[in-house]
């Protein structure tokens, strides 16, 4: 089976709470254009993201407000933030990495926040029929072997790889190219 790739820069999803330090309370985000799974928008704003070691001025915001506030990296951003985050899915932030992230109208220091994200491919049930949710496959990019992909199945997603920038260079991948699902 064929599998577009998207691939993703580091980026992050504000809770309320911690979008109203750094926005202000209340804060409307711009759209700036839709993602490829239904919902789920790039904003206008971004922030910085810091460590004592480097920094990032410009990362992405990432739509809609989700209940808890995540950075994701790539691993070789975590490399010049001298940071070690773990392989994560969304929303597991136990013992993740800590950052400064910084807003026009705030700062604040966040506590297990920053993860790099699991290789995984968004499907719905239609989809991939042989796979179920949360099962870890490997597939083929470039006559190499991607292992450790995650099956992230929901109702409204669309069939897409999602790797950050670092697997994207190490398997020769672009945005938009295909791979193969064993």
């Amino acid at each position: 089976m064929r599998v577009r790739v998207g691939v993703s820069n580091r980026h992050i999803h504000l809770c309320k709470r911690d979008s109203d330090i750094l926005f202000g309370e209340g804060y409307k985000f711009v759209k700036r254009n839709d993602l490829s799974q239904k919902g789920e928008y790039a904003c206008m704003e971004t922030v910085k993201i810091r460590t004592d070691k480097y920094e990032f001025p410009y990362v992405r915001v990432l739509g809609p407000i989700r209940e808890y506030t995540q950075v994701e990296v790539s691993l070789d951003d975590a490399l010049l933030l001298g940071i070690n985050p773990p392989i994560r899915t969304s929303s597991d932030l136990d013992g993740a990495e800590s950052v400064w992230i910084e807003g026009p109208k705030g700062k604040i220091f966040k506590e297990n926040c920053c993860i790099r994200a699991t290789r995984h491919i968004h499907c719905n049930k239609s989809e991939i029929m042989n796979h179920n949710n949360n099962d870890i496959v490997t597939v083929m990019a470039n006559g190499k072997r991607m292992d450790n992909v995650h099956i992230k199945m929901g109702d409204n997603f669309t069939l897409e790889l999602h790797i950050d920038k670092s697997d994207a260079k190490e398997y020769g991948l672009n945005n938009g190219d295909y791979i193969d699902l064993e």
